[in-house]
């Protein structure tokens, strides 16, 4: 071989294959409900560990899962749910009048710099140009001029 190249290999944690397909797809599901259906992703504060202990099981079982099952870790899953409601309450127009701090807020993020990071990461734009950009000609006459 002329040149010294290797594959580049997908890093695989020895954990991952610890737990069989069957418990995967069990845990997906149940991830799933907890998260998304009742809504954790809002709690500030609902950790993968708060989630392990409410799922009985333990952090490498849902960090395994979240890899495997959706391709993302821990805190870009959960963001990713802020992220989607955020992007509903920034068009809908009974919640127009709330600045992004409070939007924030309501999503679960802990402050506006990590939901702009994230709501960046996710859309390649800011959530205020997100508004901007999706806003009815109607909703930006309402909004208030800065002075």
């Amino acid at each position: 071989m002329k040149y010294n190249i290797t594959e580049l290999k997908e890093k695989d944690a020895a954990y991952r294959s610890l737990v069989s397909p069957k418990l995967m797809d069990e845990l997906k599901d149940k991830i799933m409900n907890e998260i998304l259906f009742k809504k954790k992703y809002k709690d500030k504060n609902y950790s993968a560990k708060r989630l392990a202990m409410d799922l009985g099981t333990n952090t490498r079982y849902i960090s395994a899962v979240v890899n495997v099952r959706f391709h993302m870790n821990y805190t870009s899953f959960v963001n990713k749910y802020r992220i989607e409601e955020a992007m509903a309450l920034l068009v809908d127009k009974r919640y127009c009048k709330l600045n992004m701090e409070e939007i924030s807020n309501m999503v679960g993020f802990h402050n506006r710099q990590s939901f702009y990071s994230a709501f960046y990461r996710f859309n390649g734009i800011t959530p205020r140009e997100y508004r901007l950009k999706h806003m009815t000609p109607t909703q930006q006459e309402k909004k208030p001029k800065k002075a």
